[in-house]
């Protein structure tokens, strides 16, 4: 039973971004008969299903956050050699898919030097046995790459393609403030863990002292740019894929980041003093600007 209600999720989260790819692609360059966006799409969940087989074989996850960099990379590269970008110098489709391979090189790398370091993801201690779940696991990956980086495809893949102009550049700015952001407070958290005496302790200075998740706010503020670098280019249901940021949002504050680990530390530090004066005193996302 439980296998089944998994395949179903999956089922269900395929035909959901299905029906948002044809939704947003209004508008959307043709390849043999099939918008742009719908051959990425088709590009992303391929990916993840491939990917899928060996890594449940093997029982790891320790190519799952790589693969999905990967697959915003591929994806990226194909959107950007269907519309000729590079030749036509389509400078603001190049720089928005930059933007989003540097980020996808930068976190990947990051994310598979960790799990080499640490062994394994303990998120994946019982779902990788259950064929079915790693499966779902793996298809929600899918959904994750496409929604997040919808925005850029549909801008994209425009016959004009992204337009430059002080709204895109301001999006820019968004961009480069929240992929810093995430950056800083991942070397800040790696350098903290590094240090033997932190052991088991909770981060609490730095960017972690002016909010208990400031990766995420990062992560949540860049894909907020890449959205507004690509906006003046909608036209009509381009619009719904204003939900990419949306979307990253609620992802990782009350999917797979925030509540998680806000569950893990309140399990592990929940009877220290010093914590609970730490969560009380620090905003979950959003950082504080003033100490």
């Amino acid at each position: 039973m439980k296998h089944l209600i998994n395949l179903t999720i999956a089922a269900g989260v395929f035909i959901f971004t299905k029906l948002y790819a044809d939704a947003i692609s209004f508008n959307s360059i043709e390849l043999s008969g099939v918008n742009l966006v719908g051959h990425l799409l088709v590009i992303t969940f391929v990916i993840q299903w491939i990917a899928y087989i060996p890594a449940f074989l093997l029982k790891t996850e320790k190519f799952y956050d790589l693969t999905g960099s990967l697959t915003y990379i591929g994806t990226v590269l194909f959107a950007l050699y269907a519309t000729d970008s590079l030749n036509n110098l389509k400078l603001g489709n190049l720089i928005v898919g930059m933007a989003i391979i540097i980020w996808a090189v930068r976190l990947g790398s990051f994310l598979f030097m960790r799990i080499r370091k640490d062994k394994k993801d303990g998120r994946f201690d019982s779902i990788k046995t259950s064929f079915s779940q790693f499966f779902m696991t793996w298809t929600l990956q899918g959904m994750w790459v496409f929604i997040c980086s919808s925005a850029a495809f549909i801008a994209i893949a425009n016959p004009t393609g992204v337009v430059v102009n002080n709204v895109f550049i301001f999006g820019l700015l968004i961009f480069i403030f929240g992929f810093a952001i995430e950056v800083l407070a991942d070397n800040q958290k790696t350098a903290f863990r590094s240090i033997p005496e932190n052991k088991d302790q909770f981060i609490n200075e730095g960017l972690w002292a002016r909010s208990r998740h400031p990766n995420y706010f990062g992560e949540i503020t860049l894909w907020t740019g890449i959205t507004v670098m690509g906006i003046s280019t909608f036209e009509g249901m381009n619009y719904l894929a204003i939900f990419s940021p949306i979307f990253s949002y609620i992802l990782l504050v009350y999917v797979s980041g925030v509540r998680m680990l806000e569950y893990r530390g309140h399990k592990k530090w929940g009877h220290l003093d010093e914590y609970n004066s730490y969560k009380k005193n620090t905003p979950k996302l959003i950082p504080k600007i003033f100490s």
